[in-house]
């Protein structure tokens, strides 16, 4: 779907109606030139903010992998050193 700005100033309570029941994005032209693209929350959400933290979860489990020490001793032994000595 394409508006232009004019109709966005006139009917912007419908438009924003549109968008959310048919959650598809909206072209905004400006002197036929599109300009910006109007989208619902949920598919905001959907694109960039789950996307973001995806990002951020990806980022922190390579880093867990890239700090994790070998494991030389199993627990048995470390427990049994910390309590005997």
């Amino acid at each position: 779907m394409k508006v232009n700005a004019l109709a966005i100033r006139q009917k912007l309570g419908k438009i924003l109606k549109q968008l959310e029941e048919l959650d598809e994005p909206i072209i905004v032209e400006k002197g036929r030139k599109p300009v910006a693209v109007l989208i619902s929350m949920e598919t905001f959400k959907r694109r960039f903010v789950d996307y973001q933290q995806e990002q951020i979860k990806a980022k922190l489990l390579e880093e867990f992998k890239r700090n994790a020490s070998k494991v030389t001793k199993d627990s048995l032994t470390v427990l049994r050193e910390m309590r005997y000595g």
